[in-house]
């Protein structure tokens, strides 16, 4: 704590007459001089010898003066001649410990002033910002300075000089702020010059960086080939279509023109080929759908095109609504539309990136939900009057006795297609819409979308079936065309194809006349499996019992030649002496590429263990063991994916439900009030109403009824006749994804 005094003479003392020191320096004024002295107040216990110390010392150094109170005069020259001062900075940390050691080490002969800075500075050791403490420290005599710049360097202090003079203080204070400008000056103009290359750099960034993406790309692919040291040359073996071989060797003509020589050549090979299916912006997204299962065997059928319609159409089955489907039409045509744009194709959002790269497929999910949703007339779950409806009312009522009282007790009429006039024949396009005022519309829908679900399931999986045709004639397996192929159509066709027949034939035979009357097919199929019938189930027609029968034995008879045709084969043809002819298997392109069109034995292998036989070592344990897996898993198969494409009738409904649910607990209430309240309130109740909706019925039920169709592709349709253990083909190629 710093303190002021006046010092008087000691005790008994007179004033002292002009020191002196001003007499021998000529500068006795006729009034006496006073100096102001600070002072550090001493410890409490220095007691009154400290105090003396003090005084002497003080009249020493003003010899004998009587001093005064700080008056706001100049510091006389003999004061300023006398005192010595240390400046510089200490860690705010040491200020404490450095203070109480200068007092102890000088004993209290200096006079030190602590004054932090007003903007924290950088630490050149550790490079901390520190809010500095600034020290100066004035002193009496050289050991006291001696000891006072020692203890600084004890403590790290930055200790700078300090001028003797006002007007060297002066000079030093002008000259830094000089320094100070010019260097903010030079700082500025630093950072203008670094401001404009920084702008260069970042208009070359881009092209830099795809440089260096190209370059390591090569070098990459250069580091995984051969170096011959004899030929000292660069030596690779890569696939290669034959598609593009021309364009291969033309560019190692045109780099054996520029200097470096080089040449191809095909190399045989029995290795699996990989596969490349070429793609555009439109088909890449389906592509994809398959690949998630499992890439294509090497020219393997790609299920791909097929599911370019199948799966539109399998989902809008169950997500039948115009108005549904019109909103995710929509949705897709905008990232159809705006697709060259960089803020839909940069995103950084993975969920979004997902939407974007199918907005093809999502395009046509919504397109064919559209045609669905005419088919169950439905927008929005309400039914839309497009064609007038087949059914009249007034006919019924002209036709009946509705009186007032028959039409107070029955709020519920019946209208009866028999009589005539009534039913005028089937609607146009779709369900009639006076099925959505009718009680038992639920139950019509039931049996509608169950019996739609069955036959197009059916069609589906006996399309895949078919499809295997085209591996056996592709891989030269004619043999696997009779022995797998046809007993997997009998078995499918037998079952469940009659099935499909039996659906068709009792829509076609019975009419609304003799509905009462026509049997139940799911009776009649449950007693083709038991070999029975029902007397109170009427056959459909003459003739059906021995017919049923014969269509089980067949079945029943293509289970053992599916079981043991091909492995009977293969062990035949194993024992059947045979001339074998060496030949090339595939070929390939030495340094530029293979071919695309080898033969191709992990292929051959996958389509019906053919590849065991060609490499000379057939094992006919594992050759029945596959096929036995494949018989048990086409068999039941058939039952378990029948009964799973009833997803298509079960998803739609509750879509249905869930559409209509949504509009009567929500949307109508919007319409009760008629006055200009009732329009007030039916803008919150349309928002909430138009936020359940894309909330639950486009992103919930959407997902919902997508990995459904996912389902019924991978495992009812793929299954059938796809194997997916290929490879890609992972061409180098400079993509420009990875730099636009």
């Amino acid at each position: 704590m710093n303190a002021r005094f006046r010092f008087r003479p000691p005790f008994g003392h007179a004033p002292s007459p002009v020191p002196p020191i001003a007499e021998r320096h000529g500068h006795a004024p006729p009034n006496q001089r006073r100096f102001p002295v600070f002072l550090p107040a001493p410890p409490p216990r220095c007691g009154r010898g400290a105090a003396g110390k003090l005084w002497d010392k003080a009249r020493e150094v003003t010899c004998g003066a009587v001093v005064q109170p700080w008056s706001g005069l100049p510091i006389p020259t003999l004061l300023s001649c006398l005192c010595s001062f240390v400046a510089g900075v200490i860690h705010p940390w040491r200020v404490t410990a450095f203070e109480r050691l200068l007092w102890r080490a000088c004993r209290g002969y200096l006079v030190a002033s602590f004054v932090e800075m007003p903007e924290p500075m950088e630490d050149p050791a550790t490079g901390e910002s520190i809010t500095w403490v600034i020290f100066l420290i004035s002193y009496w005599g050289e050991q006291i300075g001696q000891k006072i710049r020692k203890i600084s360097d004890c403590f790290h202090c930055q200790v700078y000089l300090y001028p003797e003079s006002e007007a060297s203080r002066t000079d030093t204070i002008t000259g830094l702020h000089g320094q100070i400008q010019e260097l903010s000056v030079t700082l500025e103009e630093t950072e203008k010059y670094l401001a404009e290359v920084l702008d260069k750099v970042a208009q070359a960034l881009p092209t830099w960086r795809v440089q260096v993406q190209k370059m390591k790309a090569i070098y990459l692919v250069l580091n995984q080939c051969s170096f011959d040291v004899t030929q000292k040359c660069l030596i690779a073996e890569v696939w290669c279509p034959v598609q593009d071989l021309t364009q291969v060797q033309d560019a190692l003509r045109q780099a054996s023109v520029s200097g470096s020589a080089s040449s191809s050549w095909r190399v045989p090979t029995s290795e699996s080929p990989p596969t490349l299916i070429r793609t555009n912006k439109f088909t890449a997204g389906f592509q994809s759908i398959v690949d998630a299962y499992g890439v294509a065997s090497y020219q393997e059928v790609n299920p791909a095109p097929y599911a370019i319609i199948t799966f539109p159409f399998i989902f809008a089955i169950m997500f039948g609504d115009v108005g549904h489907g019109l909103l995710m039409f929509l949705f897709a045509l905008w990232m159809v539309l705006y697709e060259d744009s960089p803020r839909l194709r940069q995103g950084t959002n993975e969920i979004w990136l997902t939407f974007f790269e199918g907005r093809y497929l999502i395009l046509l999910m919504g397109a064919f939900s559209i045609y669905t949703g005419f088919i169950y007339n439905e927008c929005f779950s309400k039914a839309t009057a497009i064609f007038p409806s087949a059914w009249s009312v007034a006919t019924m009522a002209n036709h009946s006795s509705w009186s007032s009282e028959y039409l107070a007790a029955h709020p519920s009429l019946t209208l009866d297609p028999n009589v005539t006039g009534v039913f005028r024949g089937p609607y146009p396009f779709g369900i009639d819409p006076i099925w959505s005022l009718a009680t038992n519309h639920l139950n019509f829908l039931n049996s509608f979308k169950m019996k739609m679900s069955v036959v197009l399931g059916i069609v589906h999986m006996g399309f895949g079936v078919v499809l295997g045709v085209f591996n056996h004639v592709h891989f030269k397996q004619h043999h696997r065309l009779v022995l797998e192929f046809l007993p997997e159509i009998i078995f499918l066709l037998a079952l469940f194809g009659y099935l499909v027949f039996l659906i068709f034939y009792k829509w076609i035979k019975f009419s609304a006349a003799d509905s009462l009357v026509a049997p139940s097919i799911l009776i009649h199929f449950i007693d083709m499996f038991l070999f029975t019938s029902n007397a109170e189930n009427l056959p459909l027609y003459p003739g059906q019992v021995p017919v049923q029968t014969v269509l089980v034995l067949l079945a029943l008879a293509s289970v053992p030649v599916l079981l043991l045709g091909t492995p009977l084969y293969q062990w035949c043809r194993r024992r059947a002496p045979r001339m074998v002819r060496p030949r090339a298997m595939g070929g390939s392109v030495g340094i530029t590429g293979r071919s695309h069109r080898w033969c191709c034995p992990g292929a051959v292998a996958g389509h019906g263990g053919t590849g065991a036989a060609a490499g000379g070592h057939l094992d006919f344990a594992e050759i029945f063991m596959h096929q036995a897996i494949h018989t048990i898993e086409y068999c039941l198969g058939c039952v378990s994916n029948t009964a799973s494409y009833l997803r298509l009738w079960a998803l739609s409904l509750a879509h249905a439900q869930l559409s209509e649910v949504l509009w009567t607990m929500v949307m109508r209430n919007g319409f009760v009030g008629l006055s200009y309240v009732g329009g007030v309130v039916l803008v919150p109740v349309f928002a909430a109403f138009a936020v359940l909706t894309v909330a639950i019925l486009l992103v919930m039920e959407g997902l919902s009824a997508f990995l459904h169709a996912l389902r019924l592709h991978w495992v009812e349709f793929q299954n059938k006749f796809y194997v997916g253990a290929g490879y890609k083909l992972c061409p180098f190629a400079f993509a420009p994804d990875t730099w636009e």
